[in-house]
């Protein structure tokens, strides 16, 4: 860390012209327009953006919140990772498993969250993506088929005590019996339930927002290869104004035409970019043995797929990537690639992802042309601390 910076200077992404933001006590004081033209040339002043917020995250630069290694150690590493390459706020995703790892996960993070301050910052609530999702192939993704399990409010409530209360999302297929009354249950507790991995009919889809489901994760991906032309659960969760869909633009788990017709239907508010990375992202391209999908491969370009079969295996790039993605994929502009992955999460952890007063100092400088892979993160400044933006994985 290099200190408290006072104020922070780069451009507006959407006006283009220079703005700063003063900080005081690690919150935002104040933003306004300096009233100069800025450089528009490669290399000029950068963008001045909110940091990135991260609805799902497994695990980034070999540090993984899943499996038996992790500790709250790694969880405060991970923190610091994910900082530097422009993520400020993330939701930890703890993935299908046996009771017993789920608990050391949870146990881990809030401890973490007790010990850092950072860790304390960056971490709302974690999310539990399983193990109440479907266990057919394809839907279920490599979520291991033996620990896939019905809604349980009782296990929901291990997890709390385990947790300090801290799990705010759990991703479910509703195609379960209990399914609805689970939904209930938890959004009256303040769990937000989201529906992915799923094989429900379009009315249980329905019926699972009727009862407070209000987000659907990685919504196109943990489906079938091959669905009915027409009604499907991926139609329902898109014609649902109820769900956000959550979307990766890492180029491999959604074609642009894809993506660029799921973010024209859900609109530019129902809308949320997601890494979904793993501990993978951020490491050499080569074979790899995860605790969840055994043995896959990362492609020089941020493909991770299952070894001998075209399946995915989870996600290897940043949510700095998906804005970029975003952009070039979907055809939007700067401003509104952002959106997606800062002021529309944002939302749903409780005022990130904003540079307005009272907001936290979270502020990124990057650069971006038309077309890139990814932002240029130049520095990062968090709760009004720069830590600049050191190599991928440092400690």
């Amino acid at each position: 860390m290099t200190g408290q910076v006072a104020r922070v200077v780069g451009r507006d992404p959407g006006t283009g012209r220079l703005v700063e933001v003063l900080v005081d006590d690690g919150v935002v004081a104040q933003v306004r327009a300096l009233g100069a033209e800025a450089s528009s040339e490669p290399g000029g002043e950068p963008w001045l953006v909110p940091g990135l917020v991260d609805l799902q995250v497994n695990g980034f630069a070999g540090l993984d919140v899943n499996g038996p290694d992790v500790t709250p150690d790694v969880v405060v590493e991970l923190v610091r990772a994910l900082a530097r390459a422009g993520t400020t706020t993330f939701v930890p995703t703890v993935v299908t498993s046996a009771e017993s790892d789920l608990l050391r996960s949870l146990r881990a993070v809030a401890e973490a969250r007790r010990r850092d301050d950072g860790a304390r910052h960056a971490i709302p609530f974690v999310h539990l993506e399983g193990p109440h999702i479907s266990a057919e192939d394809g839907p279920r993704g490599v979520h291991p088929a033996e620990h896939v399990r019905e809604p349980d409010p009782a296990e929901l409530r291990r997890w709390q005590e385990a947790a300090d209360g801290l799990v705010g999302l759990v991703t479910i297929s509703p195609h379960w019996d209990a399914s609805t009354a689970y939904v209930r249950h938890a959004v009256a507790s303040g769990v937000r339930i989201a529906i992915g991995h799923t094989h429900a009919t379009p009315e249980q889809v329905h019926e699972a927002a009727a009862a407070g489901a209000s987000l659907a994760t990685h919504l196109g991906n943990g489906a079938h290869a091959v669905l009915p032309r027409h009604p499907n659960y991926v139609w329902a969760q898109l014609a649902d104004d109820r769900l956000t869909g959550c979307f990766i633009a890492d180029g491999h788990h959604l074609p642009a035409d894809t993506l660029t017709a799921m973010l024209r239907a859900k609109g530019p508010d129902r809308a949320v970019l997601v890494s979904d990375s793993v501990a993978l992202a951020g490491l050499p391209p080569g074979e790899y043995t995860t605790p969840v999908g055994g043995r896959v491969h990362l492609s020089a370009d941020g493909r991770l797929s299952e070894v001998g079969t075209p399946f995915l295996a989870g996600a290897a790039r940043t949510l700095a990537d998906g804005v970029a993605g975003a952009a070039r994929l979907a055809g939007l502009d700067l401003a509104g690639a952002l959106r997606l992955a800062t002021t529309n999460p944002g939302r749903v952890v409780g005022g990130r992802g904003v540079l307005t007063p009272g907001a936290p100092a979270d502020v990124l400088l990057v650069d971006h042309e038309p077309g890139a892979d990814s932002l240029g993160v130049r520095d990062v400044v968090v709760g009004g601390v720069r830590i600049g933006r050191g190599p991928v994985g440092a400690a």
